[in-house]
């Protein structure tokens, strides 16, 4: 890489995020970092964009980082993918960072979550794109232990590209750095949530309710990112966003559809 790559950095957690910050860090030693970050935290947002109110995106600076551009965006993390690539940006960059998202995305998470969803933006603009996550949702995480690997594997998506219409959805353990037994390709572990809901009553008698749940992994097999992570290795699952089930196209057109 004798030319130094142009690197978009964005994240669900918002810009003033510790976990964004280590990954400019690490970035501003692969290549020129432009970032474009929501202005406060989009967690589980998904894919949303924002069609019914006005969004803003202003020059900031939060830190005194070799940053040749960083923004500062009132939307979701997807619409910051739009707004760099479409707006803010003279060229398109060589690749889409998201993260250091401030808690898991491994396994059904990867659907809720903010930080793969802006990867995913990229990846449908055809830039490659990961999204890098470290299962530990304190502020205070300890992002020095990946720091490396955040650099080896965003290097390695540099030299060997990634297929069109795939993303890579990373996650570490929240261990120290020695403890870290390496990394491993996987794919993705078949979890749910089990949702609760909790109903509570306001003083003007209104109700309302707090969404919570518990992470159920079904899966036993030893190939998953769940495995992955509770055995101490960094996990990497290639994410693809063409959503059919190209194996039951056959079976569905067995179908009468007459009337």
């Amino acid at each position: 890489m004798k030319n130094k790559p142009l690197i978009l950095v964005t994240n669900d957690d918002g810009i003033t995020a510790p976990g964004l910050r280590a990954l400019i860090e690490v970035m501003n030693q692969i290549g020129d970092v432009i970032v474009v970050a929501p202005d406060s935290p989009q967690s589980a947002m998904g894919h949303a964009i924002t069609l019914n109110s006005t969004l803003y995106c202003s020059p900031i600076t939060i830190d005194e980082q070799d940053i040749q551009l960083e923004y500062s965006c009132s939307g979701t993390p997807a619409d910051c993918v739009k707004l760099a690539v479409n707006e803010i940006l003279n060229r398109t960059p060589d690749i889409c960072i998201s993260g250091i998202n401030h808690g898991s995305n491994s396994s059904i998470n990867v659907i809720y979550s903010g930080t793969m969803s802006a990867a995913v933006e990229a990846g449908i603009e055809g830039i490659p794109a990961i999204g890098f996550s470290l299962c530990d949702y304190s502020w205070e995480a300890d992002f020095d232990a990946v720091k490396s690997y955040v650099k080896t594997i965003t290097v390695n998506a540099l030299k060997n590209g990634i297929p069109k219409g795939v993303v890579l959805n990373v996650n570490f353990p929240k261990l120290k750095k020695n403890e870290i037994k390496g990394i491993k390709i996987c794919r993705q572990a078949k979890a749910r949530w089990i949702e609760k809901v909790d109903k509570r009553t306001n003083p003007m008698g209104r109700d309302y309710y707090w969404l919570s749940g518990k992470f159920v992994n079904q899966d036993k097999g030893e190939d998953t990112d769940e495995w992955a992570l509770e055995n101490g290795y960094v996990s990497v699952v290639p994410v693809q966003f063409d959503l059919t089930a190209h194996h039951t196209i056959q079976d569905l057109n067995t179908w009468e559809f007459d009337d």
